[in-house]
């Protein structure tokens, strides 16, 4: 991304996202605290090129947790725009999946997190309002795909 980055400035880019909505046998929800902002969000990267979104989704918990998930459902995919603090500015196409924990103990396991914790989902911190879209469409059970319907804006924050 710094190679891109080094070419378009802060100009807009699209990528291709995944977020993961872990639960535990509590029922508990795994969330991160960012570096970048100290926002606490649920867990999302990146899709690398050529990789499936079930897969990247896979490894980016592991890498920033150390948490192993094993995929529930599909819970949604929306477009939403992120305004980094140095004036990045990108079109994220995220798809989301409600997760269960399978191994693993929750961790900061990279440098994109300052802090890992499991929430029960009445005691959330604050957090955007498209990470709490994320997490009510998962905890939806028997719920089909959550989408953004046809001419609907997009959805802000990081």
């Amino acid at each position: 991304m710094k190679g891109l980055r080094a070419r378009v400035g802060h100009d807009l880019i699209m990528f291709p996202t995944v977020s993961a909505i872990v639960l535990n046998d509590r029922g508990e929800i795994l969330l991160g605290q960012r570096s970048d902002n100290h926002q606490w969000s649920v867990i999302a990267g990146m899709m690398d090129p050529g990789e499936q979104p079930a897969d990247a989704l896979v490894r980016e918990v592991e890498e920033e947790t150390g948490v192993q998930v094993t995929i529930e459902r599909l819970a949604g995919v929306a477009l939403h725009e992120v305004t980094y603090v140095n004036g990045d500015r990108c079109h994220m196409v995220n798809t989301w999946f409600r997760c269960r924990a399978i191994g693993g103990e929750a961790r900061v396991n990279d440098s994109e997190s300052i802090a890992v914790g499991w929430f029960a989902p009445d005691a959330l911190p604050e957090m955007n309002a498209f990470a709490l879209v994320r997490i009510r469409t998962s905890l939806e059970e028997n719920a089909p795909a959550w989408f953004a319907q046809p001419g609907e804006e997009l959805l802000t924050g990081i």
